[in-house]
């Protein structure tokens, strides 16, 4: 495993366990270099899905790039990174589940935003907002309004 910090490629692993859903194996590894200590995760290898982007290109799914989007929506809310690396895992664990390899990137956009919508309102408003390009103010409050009524129900 190469360093992130030297980029010599031996290390030494301290520590080894399995993330909370067993999906991966997180491992602790010390630079034999450096020094510096440093996370890595094991994952089994599957077969990839691929999304299909909103101008018809592929590209495989990309578990970080997920998280970092999110991520984005919940910049300076009450959210904690493991919720959402468990919502992000979550939601690959089901598109690995489908019998479809290709999944259209409207598809990922909405199971986001519906487990989003039940961590954060605001982080969820937020990625909507990106997500569904709303052109105006008008759009903005169509999704408030859809958001305040399912809340009396």
């Amino acid at each position: 495993m190469k360093c992130p910090f030297c980029g010599y490629t031996e290390s030494k692993v301290i520590d080894t366990r399995p993330t909370d859903e067993g999906e991966r194996i997180r491992r602790r590894r010390e630079c034999l270099q450096c020094g510096k200590r440093f996370t890595s995760y094991e994952v089994v290898e599957t077969t990839p899905v691929m999304v299909i982007k909103k101008d018809g290109s592929r590209e495989a799914f990309s578990h970080d790039k997920l998280l970092r989007g999110v991520l984005k929506s919940c910049e300076k809310r009450p959210v904690t990174l493991a919720q959402l690396e468990s919502m992000v895992s979550e939601i690959e664990v089901e598109l690995q589940n489908r019998m479809d390899r290709e999944v259209p990137s409207a598809v990922i956009g909405e199971l986001v935003m519906e487990k989003l919508k039940k961590i954060d309102q605001v982080a969820y408003v937020r990625f909507a907002s990106v997500y569904r390009e709303f052109k105006d103010i008008n759009s903005f409050l169509q999704e408030l309004k859809v958001i305040l009524e399912h809340e009396k129900s």
